[in-house]
């Protein structure tokens, strides 16, 4: 192994750890003897931009511009998987034991935090600019008719893949566009294998272990195998059938069987995912936006990226005001949400590598918000303060010509379909993930076999059945 992809799988280890692993909470110091009555305190999870990540350089931005006797803002960052954030935050905000005045939320988690009475609707003071936000990111927003929160930073499944390999195995290009299917990535496998690239063992692989990941991949394929599906209409009810199931468990097989997925996808995580590609071990990776950076940083011009093929499932986290803070504080937490969520550090955000929830924040260099805010993240190293920029700033403007902001994250982002939008999400992901161990668990039939598509699409469809209403 090289140096250079040493150094490279140091840096992704790091970055996955921040994103996926428990540790300890981490937050911004307050010196001896501060007035804490002028605090505003925001809980996330871990940035994976890492330590001093944009999230605190925004936070510093705000605080900065507060005066010496104005409010200022204190992140606290929670430990754990976000499953393990979502019961922190449920368990502080139910028992008062953590003075939250700002949560960031998954997008999944609005339904269930509004409908529980832990966040409080929002008025216009809390976002700028309403019409700049893009539309299938902005309606994460809202339950039962009412803006809960503000979209922070957006995300969408991306496909990741290595032009070098593509090189190796003769394909006709390596520039791939929206146009690629599953079906040709399929047909790639004889002229990979036919390569003899080194650690070569598969076509590509994605997150398939027994959490979230598991739940995102099998919504992309549900919804690729039917225009329009969904588990829960607006009102959270289920109306999802066994035929559509079954139809959309029949996608997600043929997509992740052998010899096409990499051998024990079924354990992966992002880390896990991440690294087998980095070490060459797959030509395609299913991943989140906040990997391009380091990936271009890793491999360059052999990086190639472009929108998942079918349906992406649309992540993110948003903004939200806890119900128990008092209103005084409620109004100057709501106009940091406005601050941390405006085209400038949405252009900041974007610029770390965070998929940005403006649609201002994608245009042209020039016409585009300046990221004023954390000046690591300028345009251009003229702008840190140094005069050198230390944060990792992957170019926009790809080998081909196709910007990738522009081209293919926006995009992805617009047309990116919701996981189920109800206040029972928590046990919905859960009877997914565990329903699916027919397919990615041991094998508990007669020797070792499997339950055919229809089968496991009859036993989601009872168990979602007998949790969901409708």
């Amino acid at each position: 192994m090289t140096r250079r992809l040493k150094a490279a799988l140091s840096l992704l280890s790091l970055l996955t750890l921040a994103a996926c692993t428990s540790g300890g909470v981490r937050q911004q110091q307050q010196p001896p003897g501060a007035d804490t009555s002028f605090r505003i305190v925001v809980a996330s999870g871990q940035d994976v931009t890492g330590k001093n990540g944009i999230r605190q350089q925004l936070i510093d931005a705000w605080n900065a511009q507060q005066g010496e006797h104005g409010y200022r803002a204190r992140l606290v960052e929670l430990p754990g998987s976000a499953d393990q954030q979502r019961s922190q935050l449920i368990g502080a905000l139910q028992s008062g034991s953590a003075e939250y005045d700002v949560v960031n939320l998954d997008v999944t988690w609005i339904p269930e935090f509004a409908d529980a009475g832990l966040i409080r609707p929002l008025g216009d003071t809390a976002v700028k600019d309403p019409e700049d936000l893009i539309p299938s990111v902005d309606s994460t927003s809202y339950w039962d008719g009412k803006r809960y929160a503000v979209p922070f930073n957006s995300d969408a499944g991306l496909l990741y893949y290595r032009k070098d390999h593509l090189v190796k195995a003769g394909t006709p290009r390596t520039d791939l566009d929206e146009g690629v299917t599953w079906d040709k990535l399929r047909e790639l496998l004889v002229p990979l294998d036919r390569a003899e690239i080194k650690d070569h063992e598969a076509i590509w692989t994605t997150q398939l272990a027994a959490y979230e990941g598991r739940t995102v991949n099998a919504i992309e394929a549900f919804a690729s195998a039917e225009e329009g599906f969904r588990l829960t209409d607006d009102d959270g009810d289920y109306v999802a059938t066994e035929e559509q199931l079954t139809a959309g468990m029949t996608e997600l097989r043929k997509r992740t069987e052998p010899p096409y997925l990499l051998e024990g996808a079924a354990e992966s995580r992002e880390a896990e995912s991440l690294s087998a590609f980095a070490e060459g071990r797959t030509t395609f990776l299913r991943h989140w936006p906040y990997v391009y950076p380091t990936l271009h940083e890793t491999f360059g011009a052999n990086l190639g990226v472009t929108r998942l093929p079918g349906k992406s499932v649309l992540g993110g986290q948003n903004l939200a005001v806890t119900s128990s803070t008092s209103e005084q504080r409620a109004g100057k937490a709501a106009e940091l949400i406005a601050f941390l969520t405006d085209p400038d550090s949405e252009r900041c955000l974007l610029r770390a590598g965070f998929a940005a929830t403006r649609t201002s924040a994608y245009q042209e260099a020039g016409t585009a918000p300046e990221c004023r805010h954390a000046p690591a993240y300028a345009e251009g190293p003229s702008a840190s303060p140094g005069g050198e920029s230390t944060a990792r700033l992957a170019p926009d403007r790809m080998a081909d010509g196709t910007s990738y902001s522009r081209d293919i994250l926006l995009p992805a982002l617009r047309e990116a379909v919701h996981r189920p939008r109800t206040p029972l999400y928590g046990a919905v992901t859960h009877t997914l993930t565990t329903e699916l161990d027919a397919l990615y668990g041991p094998p508990k039939g007669p020797g070792g076999s499997r339950p055919g598509d229809a089968e496991v699409a009859k036993s989601l469809d009872e168990a979602l059945r007998e949790i969901l209403p409708g």
